[in-house]
């Protein structure tokens, strides 16, 4: 008999409190082993028992056979491991229990799709119903329309499945999906990245590559440029730039949108103002009192706008905050 097993035997045979804290004594992989031995004890033979715990006989009152399994090893891993019990408590159940398709969760939706797609409604509806709720409905929204709805009906019409054909499906995709399941993915591009070089570029390639984007996807364009510069961009506007910004922009508006800005954006305005402009607006600021984010934002996203509007018509230059000069000694 295995260490391993002798120790599950002898957890199996002490009381739950007892046999926890001994169990957090161990290593994490020890803890494994030993939660996985007793998860897979159904029943433990008194013969058993007694030959591994013989010398704790007159103080063990539990001699007429003991029962294990899955739920008696996860009690024992909370117990002894506490909220640092989740991934041992993970590990052992995927051990345990075979789940179809539980290879998938470690796939990105979208390269999901693509091999699933041109399969079967049916086919595709027993995947789905094997995925969880946020994962299947991200495979759902990828489908076209109409294969979408016979995907959804044949769900909503499945009974129960013969395991044989779950398990012949998962081995025929999981042997499709090897050369994924193989690789990983790193997250390049986005129209993040695009921003963040616009930013840096100069006014001319920025202007051309967007001018050249928007005859296609004004959408897009209009993301790009929302990216490139944000509300809180404006405290490292130069003063003469946020004068300029001033004078196109309304008391009522900076009043809702300071209300989410940082404390340096707030000074930077302020500082730009008029004493009687300034009051002004700390008044309507307080008077406003409380506002929702979504107001807020709006009201910011106003401001950047205008912003825009400046730049394109050469009141503004946005790429002279992005350049650090040198300073003259």
């Amino acid at each position: 008999m295995s260490d391993i097993r002798s120790a599950a035997v002898l957890l199996m045979s002490l009381p739950e409190d007892t046999a926890s804290d001994i169990l957090g004594k161990l290593e994490p992989r020890q803890v494994e082993m030993v939660s996985l031995e007793i998860a897979k004890t159904h029943f433990l033979p008194p013969e058993e028992q007694e030959r591994v715990i013989r010398e704790f006989a007159e103080s063990n009152p539990s001699m007429g056979g003991s029962s294990g399994g899955l739920e008696l090893a996860m009690t024992l891993i909370q117990k002894a491991l506490g909220k640092d019990a989740a991934a041992i408590l993970a590990s052992l159940r995927q051990s345990i229990e075979s789940v179809p398709f539980g290879f998938l969760r470690h796939v990105d939706s979208q390269n999901l799709l693509t091999y699933i797609i041109d399969e079967h409604p049916q086919t595709i509806a027993l995947i789905v119903t094997h995925l969880p709720p946020n994962y299947g409905a991200e495979v759902l929204a990828g489908l076209p329309d109409a294969r979408r709805l016979a995907v959804v009906r044949r769900i909503a019409t499945m009974g129960r499945t013969n395991p044989e054909i779950i398990r012949e499906v998962e081995r025929g995709l999981e042997r499709r999906m090897s050369s994924v399941m193989s690789q990983s993915f790193e997250n390049a591009g986005g129209v993040e990245a695009v921003a963040e070089m616009l930013n840096v570029s100069d006014r001319a390639t920025e202007r051309a590559i967007l001018e050249g984007l928007a005859s296609d996807d004004a959408e897009l364009v209009e993301e790009i440029r929302r990216l490139m510069f944000v509300f809180e961009d404006v405290s490292r506007f130069a003063d003469k730039d946020i004068q300029t910004v001033l004078k196109n922009v309304e008391t009522s508006q900076w009043a809702t949108a300071l209300k989410g800005g940082s404390e340096a954006l707030k000074d930077k305005i302020l500082k730009n103002m008029s004493e009687r402009a300034a009051e002004t607006l700390r008044e309507e600021m307080e008077f406003l009192g409380p506002v929702k984010r979504s107001v807020v934002e709006a009201k910011q996203q106003e401001i950047v706008d205008v912003i825009r509007r400046l730049e394109d018509s050469g009141e503004l230059d946005l790429n002279a905050i992005n350049e650090v000069e040198e300073l003259v000694q």
